[in-house]
């Protein structure tokens, strides 16, 4: 990307939207649905529209959705990108067992936009690793560049005791086509991941044109043990959330696909590095952008703000603002709440803060409760005023509960429930979110918890 289209891009604060993703961890229910084969293709199907409701002034209060289903059979929908340069006709869903299928406005294709279950560790059961995130390159229009989020079997380079490796790579591709090869693949990124979970997803373009990558802790639990370094904090021994020098986990990462070469240019890193990155210039990770992350499912921009979902441990679940070089505090908190420790530090022996969370909520107690919180967007389409400005967002637990909040000075920002209407409520999972370029807000779902069947579904979020 030249300068003068990033310098548009910030000055504008265009949304650029990636890829959105989610599944967390959570209990499973293997008795529920059916099984299908690898072949098989998910069926169109078409929903009704409505109106909005809500309380005066717009508030969250009463305010009722519900859900279009625009496709569905798909095994496990844990994204779904609209790119704004071709328009927001063109809906791509990544199915977690290796797929992405294009939805447009022919309906569901018959053949899958990609296929690189080939390259995709097998998933089944429950399974947090797959093919978990696609962005889409700006000026994908002109360029036909996408960006793939997947976990791979190990790779050279990977420890045989670790679980799989970590992979983004770039594709590039013919904008105008409805199928794909990966033939042209070539990757950016390769991580050694130690556990099978706590593998995060996300990758999106944000307005300054440079793509965000988040990643998981490594996995188990508690930042410790197998592939958990040495970190500050000594009451919790590891971990990667805390530690920007040794690897790029639990963080948040900030790189320019448009050039090569690191910072200055002379390095073998296939992708350039922002001179403006946080540590550019320290004994820290040039890539690194924030940390403190456990399992950040979900991150998706607004403007300027990019909204970061962060998978608790067992008592809290979080969504962070990102900031240049924040640290979200784990494994030192969880939440804004100290773990595994009855007092803890609210900063880093350097002095930087342990930044708290704008939205959190507990895993059991009354009012907003869950299991495992997956990211959304914020609110621009039309369809349902009321909901417009705010946050969605929602939390994995089989209910699928949706949430709302809206910006306020304090921290956390209070959480509204949304209920769906018309939908059997015995056990659809919140999967994933999109947003299309008229703010109008998809939602993935599933009615199992586990890699397999054909109860996925891509909806449009409505009002009632």
């Amino acid at each position: 990307m030249n300068g003068s289209r990033r310098d548009f891009l910030a000055a504008t604060g265009a949304t650029l939207l990636g890829g959105l993703a989610g599944c967390a961890s959570a209990p499973t229910d293997d008795g529920a649905g059916g099984t299908t084969d690898s072949d098989a293709t998910p069926d169109e199907t078409d929903g009704a529209t409505a109106t909005a409701n809500g309380g005066p002034d717009g508030s969250l209060a009463g305010l009722e959705v519900a859900y279009e289903t625009v496709a569905t059979g798909f095994a496990s929908p844990v994204d779904v990108a609209i790119p704004e340069a071709l328009g927001g006709s063109r809906r791509f869903v990544v199915d977690q067992p290796g797929r992405i299928w294009l939805h447009d406005d022919s309906g569901l294709r018959s053949e899958s936009y990609l296929d690189i279950t080939d390259r995709v560790v097998d998933v089944g059961g429950y399974d947090e690793r797959g093919f978990l995130g696609v962005a889409f390159h700006p000026e994908f229009s002109d360029n036909g560049r996408l960006y793939l989020r997947y976990s791979a079997p190990r790779r050279p380079g990977t420890p045989s005791i670790d679980s799989h490796t970590f992979v983004l790579s770039e594709l590039t591709v013919d904008p105008e086509a409805t199928t794909v090869s990966a033939d042209a693949e070539q990757t950016l990124l390769e991580l050694p991941q130690p556990q099978s979970n706590h593998n995060a997803g996300a990758v999106a373009f944000g307005p300054d044109g440079y793509l965000y990558v988040a990643t998981g802790d490594g996995g188990g639990a508690n930042d410790e043990g197998r592939g958990h370094v040495d970190d500050w904090y000594d009451a919790v021994p590891g971990g990667n959330g805390q530690d920007v020098t040794e690897n790029l986990l639990g963080s948040v990462l900030r790189i320019d696909v448009d050039s090569t070469g690191g910072v200055s240019g002379d390095d073998d890193r296939p992708y350039g590095i922002p001179e403006d990155n946080p540590l550019v210039g320290s004994d820290g990770r040039d890539e690194q952008y924030a940390w403190g992350f456990r399992n950040p499912w979900r991150l998706s921009f607004d403007g300027e703000d990019c909204y970061v979902a962060d998978v608790g441990q067992g008592a809290w679940e979080e969504v962070n603002l990102l900031e240049r070089g924040g640290n979200y505090g784990w494994n030192v908190r969880e939440g804004a709440h100290c773990f595994r420790a009855g007092d803890c530090p609210t900063e880093t022996p350097d002095g930087a803060p342990l930044i708290d969370p704008v939205l959190e909520y507990p895993h059991s107690g009354d009012g907003p409760s869950g299991v495992a919180v997956i990211g959304g967007h914020v609110y621009r389409g039309e369809a349902i005023p009321d909901l417009s400005g705010a946050y969605v967002f929602a939390d994995w637990q089989s209910e699928g509960r949706l949430f709302a909040a809206r910006p306020s000075e304090s921290r956390p920002w209070d959480i509204a429930e949304l209920p769906v209407t018309d939908r059997d409520d015995g056990g659809t999972n919140v999967l994933a979110f999109g947003r299309d370029p008229d703010g109008e807000l998809y939602v993935c779902t599933s009615d199992r918890g586990v890699v397999t069947g054909s109860s996925g579904a891509l909806n449009r979020l409505a009002g009632v």
